[in-house]
């Protein structure tokens, strides 16, 4: 298990697949939700790769919003999820938030994965409320 900040385009089209195949099919988000401008390697934001047996099977994305790391797009193919991935993915998101200097993190964490987020050391700090149509809530870390 490992993780890669991506850098070039080949490894941003796999995070693509990887979010496509979760939030688009699974979770029937629409492409256009799903999507936006920080969809890219030139925006304010880093996209890693979690893999598994050298095969990228996760993902995640981080940008400095208010001077607040905004984790978002975490999320790990199906066949995976029982390997510890997620924790992996959420970890290394962190590592980034705290190489920029910053000592806050937050997440909109579907409403399902709350506990998960709780036992890494995340709090819920909103009553819960809807993002593209699912169920969420705001989820604070301080470092």
């Amino acid at each position: 298990m490992t993780f890669k900040l991506v850098t070039e385009e080949q490894d941003l089209q796999k995070v693509f697949e990887i979010r496509k195949e979760i939030f688009v099919k699974e979770q029937e988000v629409t492409e256009e939700e799903e999507f936006d401008e920080f969809d890219s390697l030139e925006a304010p934001c880093d996209h890693i790769l979690v893999y598994y047996e050298n095969k990228p099977v996760g993902t995640g994305r981080v940008r400095s919003v208010d001077g607040v790391g905004k984790l978002e797009r975490i999320c790990i193919l199906k066949p995976y999820r029982k390997y510890g991935l997620g924790k992996v993915v959420v970890k290394s998101l962190e590592e980034i938030v705290l190489a920029k200097g910053l000592t806050h993190a937050k997440l909109h964490g579907q409403t399902h994965a709350e506990g998960f987020y709780k036992k890494l050391g995340y709090e819920t700090a909103s009553d819960e409320f809807l993002e593209d149509g699912i169920p969420h809530y705001l989820m604070v870390k301080q470092f």
